[in-house]
């Protein structure tokens, strides 16, 4: 038996290494055309994706229009069209499990639906059931518990039923508001401020796929 018959995974940084392969590297393209560059690191690009996230702190701290979301999202997608970012093994067990044993997985992301599908499909990994991306009007993108209340009414699953799965603040956040059980995927960097919160704030937290595998069908539901 299933711990949770749906888990609802985050795409980057949880089942697979983009930020530092991709989202990074196509942030810093995207400032340099239109910003003239930027000091924000690695790190702090995690710690901003985090807290406050990067729409908002591209609108507030940066001064982004919608002109220049749009010129940023078209660099972003240039960078993730020929870029295939590789999935963390231990995730990739996990998945195939999940779906062998009768589970159901979605995806709720900010990536796009098709690149996430893309990534599934690349990495040999079974298409999710359901996935809600950043091409979702805003008002409906996490942290909104809209793509949350979605999957339980398009797959007839109560709460208890599901398992948020995520690395970042926004995750969290859904899975409060929508009442869905959370777990913390620590296992993309070692940031001080972020893993203190989660631990902090989050009861179960995984520092490797292969210990939230282990949780979910290891031991006894």
């Amino acid at each position: 038996m299933l711990r949770y018959p749906c888990l609802v995974l985050d795409h980057d940084d949880t089942v697979v290494n983009s930020t530092a392969t991709v989202h990074y590297a196509a942030f810093v393209d995207a400032m340099n055309k239109m910003r003239g560059g930027t000091d924000v690191t690695l790190e702090d690009y995690f710690r901003l994706n985090f807290d406050p996230g990067f729409e908002t702190w591209m609108r507030e701290q940066a001064h982004f229009t919608e002109a220049d979301f749009d010129e940023e999202y078209a660099i972003w997608q240039s960078w993730v069209k020929r870029t295939i970012p590789q999935v963390y093994p231990g995730m990739a067990a996990l998945i195939r499990r999940q779906v062998a044993e009768g589970g159901v997985i979605c995806v709720v992301s900010h990536s796009v639906d098709e690149n996430i599908r893309r990534d599934y499909r690349e990495n040999g990994l079974p298409e999710p059931t359901l996935v809600y991306g950043w091409e979702r009007p805003r008002e409906e993108r996490k942290p909104a518990p809209f793509a949350l209340h979605e999957i339980m009414r398009r797959l007839g699953c109560r709460p208890d039923q599901m398992l948020m799965v995520d690395d970042l603040k926004p995750g969290w956040q859904m899975a409060q508001a929508a009442g869905v059980p959370f777990a913390a995927a620590l296992w993309s960097h070692e940031i001080p401020e972020i893993r203190q919160f989660m631990h902090s704030f989050c009861e179960n937290c995984f520092d490797t796929p292969e210990a939230l595998a282990a949780w979910l069908f290891d031991a006894e539901p």
